[in-house]
């Protein structure tokens, strides 16, 4: 079984106006997987509605402990991008697990999002990587320590 858990982030916003006010909605990930016909056994597991940029060390504090005590040996952790790297960091001693946070630069809700793409390229890459923890975006694979995002170019790279 893989384990999934959720902290908010662009992937799960709803935007109510032009001038971008929004909340962090119910996670699409059991509709999108859906979409997507995977058939293996996963349990969602909602740890936190935040946007990253909201989330401090106590937050950090308990998705680690959220991974630690899942028996799961795969683990997918949704994220905000903005701190997803700080995150992956405290997460990086983890190392009997394969854990991969991933997000979306645009909200899944939306039209033309980023965010079906990247869970699946997530959902590939934690079946496929070997213990440790890593960040799936944008069809790049990045282990914990080694990435940063790109703010101005809207993607991540190798630090």
């Amino acid at each position: 079984m893989i384990q999934l858990l959720t902290t908010g982030g662009t992937i799960d916003k709803i935007y109510f106006d032009a001038k971008s006010e929004f909340e962090i909605g119910d996670s699409l990930l059991d509709e999108l997987l859906g979409e997507a016909n995977i058939t293996e056994p996963f349990e969602c597991r909602e740890l936190m509605r935040k946007d990253s940029l909201d989330m401090n060390d106590a937050d950090r504090q308990i998705v680690r402990e959220a991974v630690s005590q899942c028996p799961a040996s795969r683990v997918l952790i949704t994220h905000g991008t903005d701190s997803m790297a700080d995150t992956a960091a405290v997460l990086a001693d983890l190392t009997d697990k394969t854990i991969v946070l991933m997000g979306a630069m645009q909200p899944a809700r939306m039209r033309r999002s980023d965010a079906v793409f990247n869970l699946g390229f997530a959902w590939a890459a934690l079946k496929l990587l070997a213990p440790g923890v890593y960040i799936a975006m944008n069809g790049e694979v990045f282990p914990a320590g080694s990435v940063r995002k790109n703010r101005e170019a809207g993607r991540f790279e190798s630090l």
